[in-house]
């Protein structure tokens, strides 16, 4: 009998502090909530670290002007893009065309050495001979400079007469000369070739920047969407001093 008693009596103490507890703990609560503007409050007594609020002001601000820029950044990097791209496609088409003309220039170049391969009647010239092959090499040679078939300086060595003989028949004449063609219809193909790669590149270092400057434009319209979900998040959830605390029905 006497050891119950003493079991009662001393738990009493215990059982007044667990419900002093209790007591405390929710009376810290109500005045809590009831206090306006408190969320670091809240949080804590819910077992959150207290966590400061994004003040919508200069930094959202900023970052909205910031990704604003991008945006125009990107505009103008995707008009480079398509003119690179436009550059490009018409350097392919030149390529194309070069490539015809040499294809064409070396038929022909091969046509005219294999009718030269037949010997020619060979017979005694006579003075005036050599100032006429001379004169058809001439017009021969500026009417195909004319039609670009060659260049400035294939035709200035025709005229000087370097590495051209003007004795020759007609007919040997057109195989040089035809072989002259080729040569510069390759030159031509080369130099489209180079200006081929070299926009293409160009063209994808445009993509490139484009593709960057479409992503980054993409994240920082993000963070400014965040930031500014946020700090209305967090103004919505604030009381204004001047409004009541809606009652909650028992």
């Amino acid at each position: 009998m006497e050891t119950a008693l003493h079991s009662i009596l001393n738990s009493v103490p215990e059982a007044a502090v667990i419900w002093l507890t209790m007591l405390l703990a929710a009376t810290a609560a109500v005045v809590a909530f009831a206090l306006p503007g408190r969320l670091s409050v809240r949080l804590a007594l819910a077992g959150h670290p207290p966590v400061e609020p994004d003040e919508p002001g200069e930094d959202a601000g900023a970052g909205q002007r910031y990704a604003d820029e991008i945006v125009v950044a990107a505009e103008r990097a995707a008009s480079t893009a398509r003119r690179c791209r436009a550059e490009w496609e018409h350097a392919c088409r030149e390529l194309d065309a070069a490539w015809t003309a040499y294809d064409d220039a070396d038929a022909a170049a091969r046509r005219m050495a294999a009718a030269a391969a037949y010997p020619l009647l060979v017979r005694r010239r006579k003075p005036a001979d050599r100032v006429d092959r001379e004169r058809w090499l001439h017009h021969t040679a500026t009417a195909a400079c004319r039609n670009r078939e060659l260049s400035i300086a294939q035709l200035n060595d025709v005229l000087a007469h370097r590495g051209w003989n003007p004795r020759l028949h007609p007919v040997h004449q057109e195989v040089v000369l035809r072989q002259a063609v080729r040569e510069h219809r390759l030159a031509e193909y080369q130099d489209a070739a180079e200006r081929e790669r070299r926009t293409w590149l160009e063209a994808e270092r445009a993509a490139a920047a484009l593709s960057s400057l479409r992503a980054e434009a993409c994240a920082a319209s993000v963070r400014a969407g965040e930031g500014q979900t946020a700090g209305a998040a967090w103004w919505a959830e604030q009381w204004a001093t001047t409004e009541p605390i809606p009652m909650v029905a028992a």
